[in-house]
């Protein structure tokens, strides 16, 4: 039986473990440097969130093109909204160079105040609370913790700005215990998309903080394919190798365009929002959300051109979603589920930011440096399934042939061989989810 929705669901997961055993530190000063700035000039909270929905644009698509440069023969699934916040989660509690690295890593080189960065987190964050419901046609929640071991002496600045994030677990006499509660948490925060992120062994005696954000998504086309419409057709995997997929049909009025710096077409699929739904006013509904997809030419390293163009242009998101002119569209796209764990420590070294993993590494503004925490991996796990109805998908993170010329109406738009996708979100200008489909699994 067909799911009334498709659905995607990631965690991003982040593993603190002690690496090194030393003595206690004597505090490092504050867990926010620039407090004392902050409280002599005034920030503008509107500007200060855009700028940070702008740096996490450039890391999604500088993100994408890394891991499609790891697993360059996968199909790809992954929240780079997820894992963004749990970097940010890193960032709150570092200092000196290790922030450094952060900042830069994140793009919040707009600011030296950790004091700014976090209200424009917590804006976002509250925002984006208030936007979605169960009830609603689109739903989307993403949740942080911080999941600190008992006897941590935990900083209190880190303790009034993260109240309702921090829980304190006995990782020292129960840690396969709390192995078992964060991945119910996980489930619980993913509407049970994603189960046994964490495996027996992941969380142990030394475990000192784990830090989660956990995403959900569901969505309802506003123009649904017709289930009697979809068949086998073949999919070009490659030059040499084909495969049927279960492809999907519908044809409609959508946003497209022909991109010429990205050398590919790109079709806008929107989810309804429930209310009446208007192509015209799509991006100016705060509770719009999208899929777009990326089809480059049928010929060999387009899609890993497609992906280096969009890693290397910082302003193309803002083009992508502005730039797409509504027109009747002949649509096919393959019926698919994406379930995929990333490691993302070797991602990040790609990234630049290896250093994080380090045992000099710097994270003393969780403990006032009391105790020394460390960060042995990322992980992610993501998951999604695209039917006729809709999409869902969730995320856990762990640490952690082109022509521009415009066809004849209808134009076709036929998803049968490699393509990028993303789901875009307009009120956080934030890519949710994204992936690479290369081929049935």
């Amino acid at each position: 039986m067909t799911n009334p929705l498709g659905r995607a669901a990631g965690v991003v997961l982040l593993l603190l473990g002690l690496i090194t055993i030393l003595g206690l530190q004597p505090a490092h000063g504050q867990c926010a440097p620039g407090d004392e700035k902050k409280a002599t000039e005034k920030s503008d909270p509107d500007q200060s969130r855009t700028r940070l929905y702008k740096g996490e644009s450039i890391f999604t698509l500088q993100l994408l093109d890394a891991i499609n440069t790891a697993t360059p023969n996968e199909n790809l699934f992954f929240s780079p909204y997820s894992l963004y916040n749990v970097l940010l989660m890193m960032y709150f509690g570092a200092q000196n160079s290790t922030e450094k690295l952060l900042r830069t890593g994140l793009n919040l080189q707009w600011s030296d105040s950790k004091t700014t960065v976090h209200e424009a987190y917590d804006t976002a964050r509250k925002s984006l609370q208030g936007r979605f419901s169960e009830s609603n046609a689109v739903g989307f929640s993403s949740v942080d913790k911080l999941f600190f071991g008992q006897r941590i002496p935990i900083s209190t600045c880190m303790q009034q700005k993260f109240a309702d994030t921090i829980e304190q677990l006995d990782y020292e006499s129960q840690p396969e215990e709390q192995r078992v509660y964060i991945n119910r948490w996980v489930e619980a925060a993913t509407r049970g998309q994603i189960k046994d992120l964490l495996v027996p062994g992941a969380i142990t005696r030394n475990t000192k903080l784990a830090i989660a954000n956990a995403a959900y998504f569901k969505g309802t086309w506003q123009t649904k394919f017709k289930a009697a419409e979809t068949k086998k057709e073949i999919f070009y995997i490659s030059a040499d190798r084909q495969a049927f997929v279960d492809m999907m049909h519908v044809e409609g009025t959508f946003s497209h365009a022909a991109n010429e710096k990205l050398s590919c077409h790109i079709l806008e699929l929107p989810y309804s929002t429930g209310a009446e739904d208007d192509d015209s006013q799509r991006s100016d509904n705060p509770n719009q959300v999208s899929m777009f997809v990326f089809l480059p030419p049928a010929e060999p390293n387009a899609l890993s051109k497609l992906l280096a163009r969009l890693a290397a242009d910082t302003n193309i998101l803002h083009e992508v979603v502005n730039d797409g002119i509504s027109r009747k569209v002949d649509v096919k796209l393959p019926k698919f589920n994406i379930e995929k764990t990333v490691e993302m420590k070797p991602v990040l070294e790609r990234l630049g930011m290896g250093a994080l993993f380090e045992n000099t590494a710097n994270f003393d503004s969780f403990t006032d440096g009391q105790e020394q925490i460390g960060f042995d991996e990322v992980l992610q796990k993501s998951k999604i399934e695209v039917n006729e109805e809709g999409s869902v998908a969730a995320s856990a993170t762990v640490a952690f042939s082109f022509r521009s010329s415009r066809p004849v109406d209808p134009a076709m738009f036929h998803c049968n061989h490699p393509f990028v996708f993303i789901i875009y979100d307009y009120g956080t200008r934030s890519v949710l989810f994204n992936g690479v489909y290369r081929q049935p699994e």
